[in-house]
């Protein structure tokens, strides 16, 4: 099943849709009152991240669902890209250890900025995103069934942080909603696109 696709854009208000939909699944599926609250914590999770991604496009959501597994989809189409823009995205690609890459979800965040960055004519995603390589190759997923020229996979970086809990990357990961409930995320772009998709299997 794939609900109504809503359109969204840096205009907040447009993010309702997204929250409606995930009510009409719910019930649709006759979801727990549990389960409820977790679509919808992980929907706030992704409506956390795209402000900044949809200042350089707009996008759509929409949530699929086979049975009990669930994936929320948030796809941003980059439209424009101002220099301003540009030297926005890379002031923050700049090191994985400043501040706005600390946490999961800005991790996630900063993995999709990278992206969009990708298609311009200076810079590639791997240009884009090497001033915080640690983080993309902590999380790249170069196998991944997805027709994406690059992608990146919550699973996978979880695997390179591996068990060593005295770690920032363990600690942050022990905090965090989205990596505690969501089976995985994967952040992928192709052409001028980045889809992020969060993936929750119901037991």
């Amino acid at each position: 099943m794939k609900t109504d696709v809503c359109f969204i854009s840096s205009d907040k208000s447009t993010f309702d849709a997204i929250f409606k939909e995930v009510e009409k699944t719910a019930h649709y599926n006759e979801l727990s009152k549990k389960q409820t609250l977790q679509l919808r914590l992980l929907a706030e999770e992704l409506v956390g991240m795209l402000p900044e991604l949809l200042e350089v496009g707009s996008g759509e959501f929409w949530i699929e669902n086979k049975d009990n597994d669930f994936e929320l989809h948030a796809a941003i189409k980059a439209e424009r890209l101002s220099m301003y823009d540009k030297e926005n995205i890379l002031s923050v690609s700049k090191s994985g250890k400043n501040a706005a890459s600390k946490g999961i979800i800005n991790k996630i965040k900063l993995i999709a900025e990278g992206m969009l960055d990708s298609y311009s004519e200076t810079a590639s995603v791997n240009g884009a995103l090497s001033g915080y390589y640690d983080i993309y190759n902590m999380g790249a997923n170069v196998n991944y069934a997805y027709e994406w020229s690059n992608k990146w996979s919550l699973n996978s970086y979880k695997e390179s942080v591996g068990n060593d809990k005295d770690t920032d990357e363990w600690d942050e990961l022990e905090k965090s909603i989205i990596a505690n409930l969501a089976d995985d995320v994967i952040v992928g772009v192709i052409g001028k696109k980045v889809d992020i998709i969060i993936k929750k299997k119901f037991i």
